[in-house]
């Protein structure tokens, strides 16, 4: 029997949109910075590679969805966007019951174009925050929610 994974940390809350791919792989999380957001999801064995480490495909999910939720915020009005690029770097790995978070960075959100970065890193039960991914996307944006 595995044991139980931790609890979400403090401030964070079920992501405010999902679908059914995201409930497939999530749960994912949201807490509110000054401007964004984070985006984490807690490690679970279903997250994982035949290594035991957080499988890459669900590494560049968690960049996607961070990198694109943020990005359409990041305006008055949100934008609607499709994913146009999107590069990963990977220079760590998680481990089931890490906690792992995208902090993204909106370089530019245009009429056509948006254009952002982000970190991912994990940060396990008893350690600190390592590094796993640094992520940039470009957006092809193609309206706005409302």
């Amino acid at each position: 029997m595995t044991a139980p994974l931790p609890a979400v940390p403090d401030g964070f809350v079920p992501l405010f949109r999902t679908s059914p791919f995201l409930d497939l792989t999530g749960p994912y999380f949201h807490r509110p910075l000054a401007q964004g957001f984070l985006i984490g999801l807690r490690i679970a064995p279903m997250h994982t590679n035949a290594s035991g480490t957080w499988h890459g495909g669900a590494i560049a999910t968690l960049a996607d969805v961070a990198l694109g939720y943020v990005t359409a915020a990041s305006r008055t009005l949100p934008l609607r966007m499709v994913t146009s690029s999107l590069g990963i770097d990977y220079v760590g790995a998680a481990q089931v019951g890490d906690w792992v978070q995208a902090e993204v960075q909106v370089t530019k959100a245009g009429s056509r174009l948006a254009f952002a970065q982000a970190l991912i890193t994990a940060i396990p039960p008893q350690g600190e925050a390592q590094p796993v991914a640094s992520a940039r996307a470009v957006f092809l944006v193609v309206g706005v929610l409302g």
